[in-house]
């Protein structure tokens, strides 16, 4: 009988790395590839594609299999870049690695390995895949703090149902101590954090040199004007650092101390930021969430009324709330409790218990 064969998505990092080990151990016909998705020459990018590259063949030559690459540049630009922008522009937070999933690594990526004859493919999400109610769906992995289903939430049964997470019954301190086991040098490599094309630089850096920051007025919850933005591109809602502001007179607490702004609403309109002195004020606290371009992975929304637990950004626990308007293009939900800075255009991701019911992009919320 032949051997199934697993194209692995190959990052040059552990986790990718330790996937790629455990299915060649399981008996399967493994090939690595490296998605080269960004160009080395973009402005003011510090993506080190070279040395992931250089990293992954190495890993690759030790555990005995093949690592390609393949470029997918224009594709990530048309799908993932330009679309980031565009949200940047019309004030929303989008997120590329929501995008990068759904149109890349489970798409273009996914096609490419097709046509290597891959019958399988594989990432090293921490995410698994079960059966639910007929539909191949994303349930929580063993290490739940690692759980990547809210960057998942957009894939359907169909491309889940030719995909496999073999890190999801391990830790992220068991996929280390697996790759040091069998000596693959990327054990201790740092984790990449923030967006791939970024890098270590300033986001606000990075962005000004691809979109035009317009400086505007900084308010008050009043409306009084007490400072200069440098460009709403430059801040996102909750954001406490960079906001710029010293220590203004009326606004200090006892003995002068200078409490800290958080950036409470972008005004694009009138191109204004409004601040707050309140981590918890309630321009930042939001208790009923819209979301639209809803994917749903059971293909039927759920009902009105419903009880189920959601996310509005990565690594938030898991928070409990009801179903109160829901379409196939929409869905309202009303929270237990307040969420803190819910941002327009991040995603609102749905579970049903441990299983991703799917999700959208946040478009409204009060």
């Amino acid at each position: 009988m032949n051997k199934k064969k697993v194209v692995v998505g190959m990052s040059g990092g552990v986790d990718s790395s330790v996937t790629a080990l455990l299915l060649k151990q399981q008996g399967y016909d493994v090939t690595g590839l490296f998605m080269r998705n960004w160009e080395y020459g973009i402005k003011g990018s510090q993506c080190p594609n070279r040395i992931e590259f250089e990293d992954a063949k190495k890993v690759g030559a030790l555990i005995g299999i093949e690592v390609k690459g393949k470029d997918f540049v224009k594709e990530y630009r048309d799908r993932v870049f330009d679309v980031f922008l565009e949200g940047l522009k019309a004030g929303l937070t989008p997120n590329p690695d929501i995008l990068c999933n759904r149109e890349i690594k489970f798409n273009v990526f996914l096609n490419e390995a097709k046509s290597m004859g891959a019958d399988m493919i594989a990432t090293g999400h921490y995410a698994k895949i079960a059966k639910y109610k007929d539909h191949y769906v994303l349930d929580t992995p063993k290490d739940s703090s690692k759980d990547q289903s809210y960057f998942l939430h957009a894939l359907s049964s169909e491309q889940l149902s030719q995909a496999m997470f073999p890190l999801g019954d391990l830790t992220k301190k068991e996929v280390r101590e697996i790759a040091e086991k069998h000596n693959l040098h990327v054990s201790n490599k740092k984790d990449s954090t923030g967006i791939c094309f970024i890098g270590n630089q300033k986001f606000d850096d990075f962005i000004t040199q691809h979109l035009k920051a317009i400086p505007g007025d900084i308010i008050d919850e009043h409306g009084k004007v007490i400072g200069k933005h440098k460009g709403l591109v430059c801040y996102t809602l909750g954001q406490r650092k960079g906001i710029g502001l010293g220590g203004i007179k009326e606004t200090e607490g006892e003995n002068n101390t200078h409490k800290p702004w958080y950036a409470a609403a972008k005004d694009i309109k009138n191109n204004t930021l409004t601040v707050v002195q309140d981590t918890n004020h309630p321009l930042l606290m939001s208790k009923s969430v819209e979301a639209s371009h809803m994917h749903w992975v059971l293909e039927t929304p759920p009902k009105i009324g419903d009880k189920l637990m959601a996310q509005v950004r990565y690594r938030q626990q898991k928070q409990a709330c009801t179903v109160v308007e829901a379409n196939n293009e929409k869905v309202v939900v009303e929270f237990e409790k307040e969420q803190r800075a819910v941002t327009l255009g991040q995603s609102l991701v749905l579970y049903e218990g441990d299983y991703c019911l799917g999700g959208g992009f946040i478009s409204f919320y009060k």
